[in-house]
């Protein structure tokens, strides 16, 4: 009951102001030719249409999940989708509902939905053996998709795992300033990545999002699994990484702290880090096969 289309993107009303040499225009550029490749949807006759960018390849298929409120042109992602292509091998990246180029709204989107979302594309975009990369949020995503298809999952790679984030968070506020969030329906997260300097987040949201969480009992992930978390991340606890690794049942866990490494961990050396790390995994898994 799912179709696939794609569509093309046009981009207007480009100006450069220093020419074709300076390095901004060179980087718009890139970027540029990443949004006119073609973007497919995958669509659902029960909710939103999903926007995600494939490359075929062997196996095992690489996945991105990106962080809360991003998209799949993130540098992560195309560092990733660059290596695999490179190798040969298949990579996906993606939006989920509400976010980037998806359909949905993103007022009415829950942990539990974006978590459909990962399913969907793993159902019905993959074949074989994949390995699923979870930047922050999308950390906490994988351990559910890994949960659900055991048998599709072959390894995880976390960065900067937020598993259960938003709501310890909440929980530790006030009971005085978990009241008033109740009552207004409404919780200003604060945050550095947008202009607002907060996220708004509703209760439901947060409530929802407690249905979801997985530090509170042993994980039942049994594949690889590799933790990437910089020791000045202001969002989210290098600790959390720390907790994930020793809830999973897998005995195959690394943890890699980088002491400088900030929440997006997106600087040259974070993501040669990246890229190595899902390599040695798809050399290990090779290898297994």
């Amino acid at each position: 009951n799912m179709s696939i289309f794609a569509k093309s993107w046009v981009c207007q009303n480009l100006c450069f102001c220093q020419g074709y040499n300076d390095d901004c225009t060179k980087q718009l550029l890139l970027l540029v030719c990443r949004l006119k490749s073609s973007v497919s949807f995958l669509t659902r006759p029960d909710r939103p249409n999903i926007a995600y960018q494939k490359l075929k390849g062997r196996n095992p298929g690489v996945i991105f999940l990106p962080g809360f409120n991003s998209n799949m042109n993130g540098q992560k992602a195309t560092a990733l989708e660059d290596f695999c292509k490179s190798l040969g091998h298949a990579f996906i990246r993606f939006d989920y509902t509400g976010c980037g180029s998806s359909d949905g709204k993103f007022e009415e989107c829950t942990i539990g939905k974006w978590r459909k979302d990962v399913l969907s594309i793993l159902d019905e975009l993959t074949e074989g053996p994949q390995i699923l990369v979870g930047s922050s949020m999308g950390g906490w995503l994988m351990l559910h998709a890994a949960i659900a298809r055991p048998d599709k999952v072959a390894a995880l790679v976390g960065v900067a795992v937020a598993a259960d984030h938003v709501v310890t968070t909440f929980k530790r506020l006030p009971i005085e300033a978990q009241k008033e969030i109740e009552e207004k329906g409404e919780w200003k997260y604060r945050t550095k990545h947008n202009e607002a300097g907060y996220y708004s987040l509703t209760y439901d949201f947060i409530r929802e999002a407690e249905n979801h969480c997985v530090l509170n009992s042993p994980i039942p992930v049994t594949c690889p699994v590799r933790l990437i978390h910089g020791m000045e991340d202001g969002d989210v606890p290098w600790q959390i990484s720390m907790q994930v690794a020793d809830r999973v049942l897998s005995k195959d866990v690394d943890v890699i702290l980088r002491k400088i490494g900030q929440h997006r961990m997106s600087d040259k050396e974070d993501t040669k880090l990246l890229v190595n790390t899902v390599d040695d995994l798809i050399d290990k898994l090779s290898t297994v096969v």
